[in-house]
């Protein structure tokens, strides 16, 4: 694979700035300038029709004027005149540009028509774009500063994309403050072509960036998001801010879920698929970076606190409640162990108060046993400067202590003059230092949220995974039905029926019209029943008197029907026909009220919530929000994260609930809005658990006519594709099955690369390979089953290695074409497996609208091009080398 496409705008050797001026409150004075004064090494070119030189450079009236390739052109001219010079770039073959000028889409319908005209000029040129409107792009190890902010930027490890050129520029000031470096700078602007997915790709394999900040004003296309935020996230830690929510969303007036799940509910969900964090301010932001740039690793959020001081201990225990950090529990044998090296009057507790006269062996004493105890996963070493604390010996010794373990060490060396010399030793040592103890114990909080959120990264559930096979058609139909009724909200009944077709069981229903009928359902369900208001325009129920319970003879049940009947026509005189339905009274002593909701947000597609339910649900607000798909694992989470958790216990005389029963419910519900785009909202409330199982009660639902081609479309997240597998006999008489790849087969996808030959590992990775990186094989098995596609042939044979060849392909950033790699292995060619693993690829990229097939192979790797050729790819010699051939079909033909 030859460069990144998006290298030119990071890596150019010759740049022009069109609109560079010496007027010196100018954009492009500010432009101009800090490309010289980052030192930029390559070719700068200012462009300005009424100067022969500016700041000490020959200047050219236009692009075309200049005599050199351009890598890069920054324009800051007004926006009337960016779409001829656009048009000038694409004539001189200029493929990326940066737009700093304003007044394009952020400005109404002229601005809009404006920007529309300079896209469809790029495209015309095959340009990319980074803008308009903004900041522009810095990259200082590249002496590349091609913004007009103010001032120099520190060469460093961490990458900065923001949507705001204000805020970046506010970053980038308080970075300076704490002497903090970047390796790139990206302001997004208006992201008119360029978004953040595409740039995350590129910082993902950027090997001069370990981690990436990020600050998101709003989302354009969720699924990319996504799937930049995993690329780099499964590398290297992404923290993120984000401002704002969604206003249009989640307010549908019948769903409870509606009105508990925000934007930024679902907002949350979605980045923590993706492994991402979460930081709420600046500071936080590179407290987070600055505690996951040390690769630390935690199974945990337990945080034990060594202190000189009571207060700051007190102070740390107090913000560790606030952010859901537990304090971890000492084992008795560290009390027994801490008893040995420490004065009689310690606190015997955690935060471990080692006293105002603590030595530096003291602290370190006490550090070896906290990170001996498998009860704590992270320590927080806090310090005041006190008469007998040398605070600089002692920074040696936690430095020297946490060397000897995987365990995360911070540390809080509070005050002044006293104790800088032990802070500087911090900062060039493993242990993380912070200014405060609360804003360490947020950092530690950061990592714990990073370790789960890399777990939920790494699953990815199969639409009905280990769930009987529900009937998505019959339940299609009955939606479908209503829908050409005119309706929208399904009936209680109609509700059930979708859910029973999901395998979640539901109470028995029964419409009635009138008092007869409720009469003669009541009889045939059993006393005691139960009467709702049956009704699309009335979706709370209980808010207008439409519920009675437990009614236990036909005479209350007519009583009851006629009451409500009047109450509702009297309130409702529109109304002509009351509908309403007979349900069998639910008794459980030990059931438990639970509601599961679905919204379907305008960003990121459906998200389902789960937490306490009833006639209070708005009043308890309990909910945790995750995106679907969904598996056993993420519901698990799921639920932790609810006040529902601990109902859910064993407590007082009442029994431990069947949370499995709960767990399954989730998992249909997952199915059941991964495979119908229709539903827009679900409320299931109450479901009630109890230790026998769960029933649905009640249930609404609403629904739209779905107009989507593609299968999952509606969903920010694509499900693991598992219809894709093929089943095959190869001419040996082995059974093979053709898969989409996952992310348990990464032993297996490295041991399959160890087999292989050192022919076959240069003809597929062109260079000498011994073995895949820990890296690749995250990037190998990991995969965004939406923009790439990775086969693997497997066999059950047990004399046959278990994986016997993979392909794989990923898309161009035209979006109609992809790059694609094959290998067999060794001791498995000419037995058809390349052709049937091309031909599942070709399958599913033409499934998904791609055209063209491409790929470069080496001249002397005669079976691939002897395979490809019979597939009917056509071969082509590549400029400028003898070595390389470009193989290309198109799959149209």
């Amino acid at each position: 694979m030859g460069p990144h496409y998006l290298s030119r705008f990071f890596t150019p050797k010759t740049v022009a700035i069109v609109g560079a001026s010496e007027r010196e409150d100018s954009v492009g004075y500010r432009l101009l300038l800090n490309m010289q004064e980052a030192g930029f090494q390559g070719g700068l070119y200012p462009v300005n029709n009424k100067r022969d030189t500016l700041l000490g450079l020959k200047a050219y009236p236009d692009l075309m004027a200049v005599p050199e390739d351009l890598d890069l052109v920054v324009i800051a001219t007004p926006a009337p005149s960016v779409p001829g010079i656009v048009r000038q770039c694409g004539e001189k073959g200029v493929t990326s540009i940066i737009i700093i000028t304003a007044g394009f889409g952020e400005l109404g319908d002229e601005g809009k028509r404006l920007q529309q005209e300079v896209l469809d000029i790029a495209h015309r040129y095959s340009i990319r774009i980074i803008g308009p409107n903004c900041l522009g792009v810095i990259r200082p190890n590249g002496h590349l500063n091609a913004t007009f902010g103010d001032g120099v930027v520190k060469d460093g490890s961490l990458a900065l994309l923001s949507q705001s050129g204000a805020v970046c520029t506010a970053i980038l000031d308080w970075a300076k403050s704490q002497d903090i470096g970047f390796s790139t700078v990206v302001s997004m602007g208006g992201a008119a072509d360029i978004d953040f997915g595409e740039v995350l790709d590129y910082l993902a394999t950027d090997s001069k960036t370990t981690g990436i900040l990020m600050y998101v004003e709003g989302i354009r296309d969720a699924r990319r998001f996504l799937s930049g935020l995993k690329a780099a996230a499964r590398l290297k830690p992404v923290i993120l801010i984000k401002s704002g929510r969604h206003e249009a969303g989640c307010k549908a007036a019948m769903s409870h879920t509606g009105a508990m799940v925000g934007g930024d509910h679902v907002f949350d969900a979605a980045i923590a698929r993706a492994g991402v964090v979460r930081a709420y301010s600046i500071t936080e932001l590179f407290s987070a970076a600055r505690i996951l740039a040390n690769n630390y690793v935690v199974k945990d959020n337990r945080l034990a606190i060594i202190t000189n001081a009571g207060g700051p201990g007190v102070m740390a225990t107090d913000r560790a409640e606030d952010v859901g950090v537990k304090m971890a529990g000492l084992s008795e044998a560290s009390i027994t162990a801490l008893n040995a090296v420490l004065p009689p009057h310690w606190s015997h507790a955690n935060p471990v108060d080692i006293l105002g006269d603590a030595t530096s062996e003291r602290y370190q004493q006490a550090l070896d046993v906290c990170l001996a105890d498998d009860n704590i996963d992270g320590i927080l070493v806090i310090l005041t400067p006190q008469a007998m604390t040398n605070p600089t010996q002692v920074a040696h010794s936690i430095i020297d202590g946490a060397k000897a373990s995987k365990k995360p060490v911070l540390a809080t060396w509070t005050g002044g003059a006293r104790v800088q010399e032990g802070r500087n030793l911090f900062a060039n040592s493993n242990v993380a230092h912070f200014s405060t103890p609360e804003v360490a114990v947020d950092a530690f909080s950061f990592l714990a949220h990073y370790m789960q959120n890399q777990i939920l990264l790494k699953q990815i559930p199969m639409p009905g995974d280990d769930l009987a096979t529900p009937d998505v058609a019959g339940a299609r139909l009955i939606i479908e039905r209503v829908l050409a009724e005119g309706r929208q909200v399904l009936t209680a009944q109609e509700a059930k029926a979708v859910l029973a077709a999901f395998h979640i069981k539901v109470t028995q229903t029964i419409k009635v019209l009138s008092a007869k009928d409720a009469m003669i359902a009541a009889e045939t369900l059993g006393f005691p029943v139960v009467l709702k208001v049956n009704m699309a325009e009335f979706s709370h129920k209980s808010d207008i008197g439409g519920v009675r319970l437990n009614i236990g003879s036909v005479l209350d049940i007519s009583r009851h029907f006629v009451e409500m009947e009047t109450a509702i026509k009297q309130k409702h005189p529109e109304i002509t026909e009351v509908g309403m339905t007979v349900e069998p009274m639910f008794k459980s002593a030990s059931g438990r009220e639970i509601m599961i909701g679905v919204v379907r947000d305008p960003v990121f597609g459906p998200a389902i919530s789960v937490g306490l339910g009833g006639t209070m649900v708005e009043i308890l607000k309990d909910s945790a929000v995750a995106l679907p798909p969904l598996n056993a694992y993420m519901v698990e989470q799921m639920l932790a994260k609810t006040k529902a958790a601990k109902y859910l216990q064993a407590f007082r005389q009442l029994p431990p609930a069947n949370t499995q029963a709960l767990v399954d419910v989730l998992l249909n519900v997952s199915t059941m809005v991964s495979e119908l785009p229709e539903i827009l909202e679900l409320d299931i409330n109450p479901l009630i658990v109890d230790e026998h199982g769960a029933v649905a009660v009640d249930a609404r639902i609403k629904a739209e006519v779905s107009h989507q081609l593609n299968r999952y479309a509606h969903m920010a997240i694509h499900p693991y594709p598992h219809e894709l597998a093929q089943h095959h006999q190869l001419t040996n008489g082995t059974n093979i099955t053709i898969r989409p790849i996952r992310p348990e087969d990464a032993v297996m996808e490295k041991d399959f690369v160890h087999r292989l030959s050192e022919t076959s590992k240069r003809f597929r990775f062109r260079q000498a390979l011994h073995e895949l990186t820990p890296e690749m094989v995250v990037r190998f098995t990991q995969i965004d089953y939406d923009r790439e596609m990775a086969f693997v042939a497997v066999t059950e044979d047990a004399n046959m290695p278990n994986e016997l060849g993979v392909g794989r392909y990923i898309k161009n950033p035209d979006g109609h074409s992809v790059e694609f790699a094959l290998v067999v292995a060794d001791d498995c060619h000419c037995l058809g497996i390349g052709t049937k693993l091309m031909n599942a690829l070709m399958q599913t990229a033409k499934s998904k609208g791609i055209t063209f097939f491409e790929a470069e192979v080496l001249a002397v790797n005669s079976g691939m091009l002897s395979l490809l050729e019979k597939l009917g790819f056509s071969v082509e010699t590549v400029a400028d080398t003898l070595d390389v051939v470009r193989v290309v079909k198109d799959l149209r033909v």
